[in-house]
């Protein structure tokens, strides 16, 4: 089984910034799509960026150019850099991969456990 291991959450005042990671490990053939989703207490799990294999990235408008995901392919990891972050940015992030087992196999939704990002106003 796929398994995604995120990390580089935590506190932070606002205006700060934070780098999250996301490895991926376990059984993989290929992977189309990796990103990351955010969902703050009481609300909606939103997306926030994601990126293909080939680098075509897309993003939230709420990230208003402040936050860049980038990925690694050869170490099947994706990161998300965080600048001039804000107290509503406050949430539990998800990283997240599309991917397949073989090459035979559909493509599936792989979720990570979620990592948390508490910035302080």
């Amino acid at each position: 089984q796929v398994q995604l291991v995120e990390s580089g959450g935590g506190l932070v005042q606002t205006g700060g910034s934070l780098r999250l990671s996301c490895a991926a490990s376990g059984i993989i053939f290929s992977w189309s799509v990796m990103g990351w989703y955010r969902q703050a207490p009481g609300k909606q799990r939103e997306l926030v960026a994601h990126i293909t294999g080939g680098g075509s990235a897309n993003y939230a408008d709420f990230v208003k150019d402040r936050f860049t995901i980038s990925r690694d392919n050869a170490k099947n990891t994706v990161y998300l850099l965080m600048n001039t972050l804000k107290p509503e940015d406050t949430a539990v992030y998800y990283c997240t991969l599309q991917g397949r087992l073989t090459r035979l196999a559909p493509f599936y939704n792989y979720w990570g456990q979620g990592t948390q990002v508490t910035v302080s106003s």
